[in-house]
């Protein structure tokens, strides 16, 4: 049986904890407890980077692991992590805190659950990086970011760094930097159940199409149908109640997130035409910080080999998506 995704109450970004600040130390806020499967095993791996031709080591806890008396996995960070003085890695760990942002009405990647506190697989990574910082589980603070907003709080040093279903590109990486990516996805098309007259991305004209404002599904939609009324919200569950309203007629964003909208209401909503992009998610810092990217993607794909990842999956998206997919690799780019 299911566990039902309620979403909860959202946060405006007027009201986000802390102040742009140095973007190398965690922000304000209460901090929260944020639990999560971990990995199956201890584990302890050593990464390095280069950061103005200096080279720095760092020790890159990943987790350690003890079963329960269930047979299940609790995760734990690694408190004996160790990194060159002065990296963002150093900073975060000696502060013991760490803001990320994230969505809260993204059912499988981010949102919030009944005790207010936000799940899914975007959540599950970044808890896979704070681990191996060293950084405790209830000292670690999500905020909400939407679409829209993503790049300016890492700008601003409102987050630390972002894990929101956040689409590399070439445009996006001329502000921020991204390590990654952990997952691609592709653009697909949301109908009503009944509906008969969409069935792709062809069939767009003169329907009214629903998407996020600063999201590439916008700008997509925009060039595969131009003839589409493109409407926009701020998130992807006002599309789903538009539609459910018949105030729009599809909806379009990448093929897992329709998952998860479907997934909290089978009888209302269904995929037609398939996927006509590829979306590979990054996790967005502070542009220019190679040795705090490089550490992120030596932890993710440490997460591929030993399992972490694959279980993250699993309890999250797995749950509409049986098939666990390879991870990517990830994409060290140089500028």
């Amino acid at each position: 049986m299911r566990t039902p995704f309620i979403r909860g109450r959202r946060p405006t970004a007027e009201h986000l904890p802390g102040d742009p600040g140095d973007p190398g130390q965690p922000v304000g806020g209460s901090p929260r407890r944020f639990g999560g499967p971990g990995p199956g095993r201890a584990r302890r791996q050593r990464g390095g980077a280069l950061l103005l031709g200096v080279a720095m080591v760092a020790t890159v806890g990943l987790t350690a692991c003890g079963s329960d008396d269930d047979g299940g996995d609790t995760a734990t960070p690694n408190a004996a992590a160790s990194f060159a003085p002065g990296t963002t890695m150093a900073k975060l760990h000696d502060a013991g805190k760490i803001t990320i942002g994230t969505k809260f009405d993204q059912n499988l990647f981010g949102l919030k659950n009944l005790s207010g506190k936000p799940e899914g697989f975007d959540v599950e990574i970044a808890e896979i990086v704070t681990d191996a910082l060293g950084i405790p589980r209830d000292k670690v603070n999500f905020v909400e970011t939407v679409s829209a907003n993503r790049e300016p709080f890492i700008q601003q040093g409102r987050v630390n760094m972002v894990v929101a279903t956040y689409t590399i590109n070439d445009k996006r990486k001329k502000v921020v930097d991204f390590a990654g990516p952990y997952y691609v996805a592709g653009q697909s098309i949301m109908v009503a159940k009944n509906n008969t007259d969409i069935t792709g991305k062809d069939s767009l004209a003169g329907k009214k199409v629903c998407s996020v404002s600063g999201s590439t599904p916008a700008e997509n939609i925009r060039k595969v149908a131009p003839a589409a009324q493109l409407v926009l919200f701020d998130v992807y569950s006002k599309c789903a109640d538009a539609l459910k309203n018949k105030q729009v007629d599809a909806v379009t964003t990448d093929n897992v997130i329709l998952l998860g909208l479907i997934d909290k209401d089978p009888d209302a909503f269904k995929l037609v035409g398939g996927t006509f992009t590829k979306e590979p998610y990054g996790i967005g810092i502070k542009k220019g910080d190679t040795a705090f990217r490089t550490f992120i993607n030596d932890t993710l794909e440490a997460s591929y080999k030993d399992g972490r990842w694959a279980k993250a999956f699993s309890s999250t998206v797995g749950k509409v998506e049986p098939t666990t997919p390879t991870p990517p690799p990830v994409d060290r780019y140089t500028s």
